[in-house]
């Protein structure tokens, strides 16, 4: 009777043992998910750190109620680290003596600061329960999955085991890799597509500014000396009430109709032109480009379904696997680095002038 109740207990183990990896391959297909490369899995973490995604999840549901922008800024934040030189988190490095970091190119000036601190909030949530062996780049493309989940978008699974980076990207690496706002369709397409992406990819991609902010700076050529011919004139005299003049400082939401969920209404906004950077506006414009934002305008599944396909390819992009960089305990620095502090190496300087004069 023994003996039988055991193998029944195993029975049952094994059986649910397939039902939960099985469901990584039956999300997978039912989604039309990209594969993924080697080193990186659906269930990673799954033995070795079966909370992580909880951990996320749980701590962000309270920064978001807190402060809905941050999540717009943890989304952003992914892409700047994996356009430049891969989803490595190199993003995430305070610079060195070797010279400045990422975070001080031009383009990564306005990424908010608050999410780095998150970020780093995050890995010492996870590295007290599980040990050194997450990566802050694997925690930065769960918390963008869940900056999108969180404000109503898309749920979908994260193929993990990224390592991070030892270097950061120079400035013109990063100059060379992030799309101004200012780019036209066709910069913009031939920009991503050296990654790999197509036009639908591109479309699908930049429906992230469904959420979040953007400086008045960004646009305001559109607005001076003379407005842009494909913008709305209302949208326009509005945008002129908010930014004044055409190196003000003030912000504006990126999606007039639903600025903090994750919808497709900046579909609708491009439609109607409304979109409010060039980068934006002319995927409608183009005609390369017309019908499928009309297609994400149209039907809000149409645009999940390949923004999850678009997202999970852009999260792969030049991963570190198995033996390849390190695992950081601190976000901002690699293991061999000492933090600078900065007030004693002014202090160091001021009396080492005072001694030569």
């Amino acid at each position: 009777m023994a003996s039988t109740s055991v193998y029944s207990s195993f029975e049952l183990l094994f059986i649910s043992s397939l039902l939960f990896f099985s469901q990584y391959f039956i999300l997978s297909e039912a989604q039309g998910l990209p594969p993924i490369v080697k080193g990186l899995s659906w269930t990673f973490f799954d033995s070795s750190c079966s909370k992580l995604e909880s951990i996320v999840r749980k701590r962000l549901e309270k920064v978001f109620k807190d402060d809905i922008g941050q999540a717009a800024g943890l989304l952003r934040l992914h892409f700047h680290d994996c356009f430049v030189q891969g989803c490595d988190g190199s993003v995430l490095l305070d610079g060195s003596a070797g010279g400045p970091s990422e975070k001080t190119a031009i383009p990564n000036l306005t990424l908010r600061k608050e999410s780095f601190k998150i970020i780093e909030d995050l890995r010492e949530r996870v590295h007290k329960e599980c040990g050194k062996i997450v990566s802050c780049s694997d925690i930065a493309a769960l918390a963008a999955r869940d900056a999108v989940v969180l404000t109503g978008g898309p749920n979908y699974v994260v193929p993990l085991g990224r390592r991070d980076g030892l270097n950061f990207a120079t400035e013109n690496a990063t100059l060379n890799n992030l799309v101004a706002p200012t780019a036209n369709t066709t910069t913009l397409l031939n920009r991503l597509s050296t990654k790999g992406f197509d036009a639908t990819d591109v479309v699908a991609l930049s429906g992230a500014h469904t959420i979040g902010i953007s400086h008045c700076t960004s646009f305001t050529e559109r607005l001076y000396p003379n407005q842009d011919s494909t913008m709305d004139k209302t949208f326009a005299n509005n945008l002129k009430g908010s930014c004044p003049k055409a190196d003000s400082n003030n912000t504006v939401n990126l999606d007039i109709r639903s600025p903090n969920i994750f919808d497709n209404k900046y579909y609708v906004d491009l439609m109607n032109r409304q979109g409010l950077f060039t980068s934006d506006q002319d995927l409608f414009t183009d005609q390369r480009t017309r019908n499928i934002v009309t297609s994400f305008a149209k039907d809000q599944k149409v645009f999940f379904d390949n923004f999850v396909n678009a997202m999970i390819k852009m999260g792969q992009l030049n991963v570190l696997t198995g033996g390849q960089g390190e695992i950081r305990a601190k976000c901002d620095r690699r293991n061999n680095d000492k933090k600078v502090d900065i007030a004693t190496v002014v202090e160091e300087l001021e009396e080492t002038f005072s001694a030569l004069f």
